[in-house]
């Protein structure tokens, strides 16, 4: 069986699900498909828990009526059948009233799990009875049956697959599965997500659970691009990436890949392959256990860091200093991602601020603080990088941009580079131009 994750812009219309429909039909054999939220949607959702949680009564009933029209339009592009159609609008306008019921509670974080997993239901519904009516034989899952992750750093995806499995075998009258992406429950039985991009984390869960042959994630860009190409001219799709290359980039902010996707696949030798909706018979990037080769190979940045510097004199080297910094973090659950010391300071970089003031305020004891946010880190990824003899032409970067922090040896296949949010743009160029247009890696 194969895996098929389809985000939301390959969803959110009309045209769009058809072309979904022509790709699934044009690729033999067992298929669960994963799918998003209609473009859009997540966001309006997210406007209806904001309003809820202020009061804002009129905006959530405007958000609903604006949701039944959006569904109801696609209904009546894509379902001819007068009794279908009316059918499928009946199942629709049930769900809306169940999340106007929700809306009513007090606002918690249950609720706007809730209210946030809606689109997935309401899409999954639509895009099901489409295929039946074009005599597409299909089951429909729900997630909530079998996404039990109660770890989402180390999701059990061996329990998941004996939920999962246990439900395939009771359906092997179709060989098309559907179900949600996004959606899970958390260690008390709770509706939860997995946070926003989760799909992708969704399909390769599923994937390691089933162990599917392939997971395929279909979205609006044809694979992984060596740069980014919102902001870098002449970009290309990276044909072959290995499963530590990718992670590298999908963590430091690679926008086509969820941070955590490459995770439950590594070890179980099952190829992800990036693909367009829109132009699918573009090759795309394959995400699989082999390196095809070493060097650089893509340039990602991750946004919205926040840098700190502990400052002290007299107990830098002191022994079991680094330890205590460390257990402030970890008593925040706040993640590192960057770490350089000198033998007065130590700078890190963090990019969860929710407990910044908190975290702060502990570290004061150990040395004088300094905290600087709207920073990116520009991480340049490739199998054993460090290795590559052209590689030492990025740091000719420190010429033309400060250069907060460098994160260089801590992996063979990654160095970082911190800089301040303003010059992002220009050292991405300047690193495609150094690294790429001078033809120093060949392109894959």
């Amino acid at each position: 069986m194969k895996v098929l994750k389809f985000g939301g812009t390959s969803v959110g219309s009309a045209a769009s699900i058809r072309n979904v429909k022509n790709i699934i039909s044009s690729r033999p054999g067992s298929k669960l498909l994963v799918l998003s939220a209609m473009s859009g949607v997540t966001n309006q959702l997210v406007e209806i828990s904001a309003g809820v949680k202020n009061g804002n009564v009129n905006n959530i009933f405007e958000s609903i009526r604006n949701l039944r029209e959006k569904h109801f339009g696609l209904i009546d592009e894509l379902i001819e059948d007068p009794s279908v159609n009316e059918d499928v609008k009946s199942v629709i306008s049930a769900q809306l009233e169940i999340l106007q019921s929700g809306c009513s509670e007090k606002w918690s974080e249950d609720l706007e799990a809730r209210i946030l997993t809606t689109g997935e239901s309401l899409l999954t519904f639509i895009f099901s009875s489409y295929l039946k009516e074009q005599n597409i034989g299909n089951t429909l899952l729900d997630a909530r049956d079998f996404m039990h992750i109660s770890n989402l750093e180390n999701p059990d995806t061996g329990y998941v697959g004996e939920l999962l499995n246990d439900i395939l075998k009771t359906s092997e009258e179709n060989d098309i599965f559907i179900t949600q992406g996004f959606v899970r429950l958390d260690r008390n039985n709770n509706v939860s997500t997995l946070k926003r991009g989760g799909s992708d984390y969704t399909a390769t869960i599923l994937g390691a659970a089933i162990r599917a042959s392939e997971i395929q994630i279909w979205t609006d860009i044809s694979g992984l691009h060596n740069n980014d190409p919102r902001f870098v001219e002449n970009t290309h799709a990276v044909a072959q990436l290995s499963f530590e290359e990718a992670a590298e980039l999908a963590y430091f902010g690679a926008k086509i890949l969820h941070p955590q996707t490459i995770s439950p696949v590594i070890g179980k030798n099952i190829p992800v392959y990036l693909k367009n909706t829109f132009t699918p018979e573009a090759q795309g990037t394959c995400i699989s256990a082999i390196a095809e080769r070493k060097g650089l190979k893509a340039i990602s940045a991750k946004d919205d860091i926040t840098a700190i510097k502990i400052k002290s004199n007299r107990m830098l080297m002191a022994h079991g200093f680094l330890k205590k910094i460390f257990e402030v973090f970890d008593k925040y659950e706040t993640a590192i991602d960057m770490i350089t010391t000198s033998e007065i300071a130590i700078s890190l970089t963090i990019d969860d601020i929710r407990n910044l003031d908190l975290i702060i305020s502990e570290l004061e004891q150990y040395g004088e603080i300094s905290v600087d946010s709207s920073h990116s880190i520009i991480c340049v990824v490739g199998e054993s990088l460090i290795e590559d003899k052209g590689t030492s032409r990025l740091f000719e970067i420190l010429q033309d941009v400060p250069v907060r922090m460098i994160s260089y040896g801590g992996s063979s296949n990654n160095i970082s580079l911190l800089v301040d949010t303003r010059h992002k743009i220009e050292v991405l160029k300047k690193l495609n131009e150094k690294l790429f247009e001078n033809n120093l890696v060949k392109s894959v």
